[in-house]
C-alpha cells in the first residue's frame, strides 16, 4: 500500500510540474546581466529578452549586476529559486573565464549548480587601435610594441574577463610586452580610445566595439576567432597575421538554477531554439556579429567544462590566479 501511495505521489508531482512548465511564464522572468549596459553581454541578452517577451505575452527584463567579471550575477542566480524566473547570460566569462581564476573561491559551482538549457551563439572579441596609431594591421601592431616595450596599453572591461585574457593569450604567442588598463564596461574603455587617452582596446565585436567600428571612431586589427566575421569581413583574424592557434570565441547562453523542474528547462530550450532557427532575432544577433549556433543542453554543459580546462590554463600561464 506504502508503494503504491508513493508512486501516485510522484505521478501527482510529475503532472504538476509538467502543467506548471506549460503555464510557464505566470510572471515577469528576469534575465541577469553581469557587466554594465553597452557591451555584448547586455547586447544579447535585451535581444534575447524581447524575443521571449514576444512569444510568452509576459515581461522578460534584463538586470545588469556588474563586477567581479560577471560573478555577481552569476552568484545571484546559482543562489535564486529554483523556479525558472530567474535567467542568466552565461558567458565565456563568467562560467569559463571567472571559475577558472576563482576556482577556490567562488561560493557556487559553475557546473553543478546550474542548468544550461540553450546556447545561443558566438562572437569573437576585436582588437581595435586609435585610428592615429601607426598600426594598420597586427603584424604592426606587433612589431611597434616590441619596439616600445611596455609602453603601449590597452584596456578591457575588466581583469580577467574573456576580452582580457584573450590578449593576455595574444602577449604568449606573440611575445609582446602591454600593460592592461582595466574599466568596468567596455564602453567606457571605447570612450578613451575613440578620445586618444589610450592606444588600444579589446572587447566583445557586438554591442559598442562593433558601433565604434561601424562609425570608423577606431581601427580594427584582428578579430580573435578562427574564421572571419561576416560584419567586419575585411577585418583579418588573429591566426591569418601570424599568430599560431589562435581561437578565442565568446559564447552567450541562457543558464539557470540547476534545480528548475526539467519540463520548464525543456520549455525555454524549445522556445528559444525555435526563435534561433530563422526570423527577426536570428537576424538581429547575426546584424551584430553574433553566430547563432543552438545546442542541446549536453553540449552546451560540455562546451563550457572544456573553456574552464582551457582558461584554468591561460591563468596559471599569466599568473592571474591571486588578482
Amino acid at each position: 500500500m506504502r508503494t503504491v501511495t508513493w508512486m501516485l505521489a510522484l505521478l501527482l508531482m510529475a503532472a504538476a510540474q509538467t502543467a506548471g512548465a506549460q503555464a510557464y511564464p505566470t510572471k515577469p522572468v528576469r534575465i541577469m546581466v553581469g557587466y554594465p549596459p553597452g557591451g555584448g553581454v547586455d547586447t544579447a541578452a535585451r535581444m534575447v529578452a524581447g524575443a521571449l517577451s514576444g512569444i510568452w505575452g509576459s515581461s522578460v527584463i534584463v538586470e545588469n549586476r556588474p563586477g567581479a567579471s560577471g560573478n555577481i550575477a552569476t552568484e545571484y542566480t546559482a543562489r535564486a529559486a529554483p523556479d525558472g524566473y530567474t535567467l542568466v547570460l552565461c558567458n565565456l566569462g563568467s562560467h569559463s573565464v571567472t571559475p577558472a581564476r576563482f576556482s577556490k573561491r567562488l561560493n557556487y559551482d559553475p557546473i553543478a549548480d546550474f542548468a544550461f538549457p540553450a546556447m545561443i551563439g558566438g562572437v569573437p572579441n576585436v582588437f581595435m587601435v586609435h585610428p592615429s596609431m601607426p598600426t594598420k594591421n597586427l603584424k604592426e601592431f606587433v612589431g611597434y610594441a616590441r619596439a616600445h616595450p611596455g609602453k603601449v596599453n590597452f584596456g578591457s572591461s575588466g581583469v580577467g574577463g574573456s576580452p582580457h585574457l584573450s590578449v593576455e593569450l595574444f602577449k604568449m604567442t606573440s611575445g609582446i610586452d602591454i600593460v592592461h588598463v582595466p574599466y568596468k564596461g567596455v564602453a567606457l574603455t571605447l570612450a578613451d580610445v575613440m578620445s586618444g587617452h589610450m592606444e588600444s582596446a579589446v572587447g566583445n565585436l557586438a554591442g559598442a566595439s562593433l558601433a565604434a567600428i561601424r562609425a570608423k571612431k577606431v581601427r580594427p586589427l584582428g578579430v580573435t576567432s578562427a574564421s572571419r566575421n561576416a560584419q567586419v569581413p575585411d577585418v583579418p583574424t588573429f591566426a591569418e597575421q601570424g599568430v599560431p592557434d589562435y581561437d578565442v570565441t565568446v559564447w552567450y547562453g541562457i543558464c539557470t538554477q540547476s534545480k528548475v523542474p526539467q519540463p520548464i528547462l525543456a520549455k525555454l530550450n524549445a522556445d528559444l531554439n525555435r526563435l534561433l532557427g530563422s526570423g527577426p532575432l536570428k537576424q538581429r544577433l547575426e546584424d551584430q556579429g553574433i553566430t547563432v549556433m543552438p545546442r542541446s543542453p549536453e553540449a552546451f554543459a560540455a562546451q563550457v567544462r572544456s573553456e574552464i580546462a582551457k582558461w584554468t590554463w591561460v591563468v596559471q600561464q599569466a599568473k592571474l590566479e591571486s588578482e
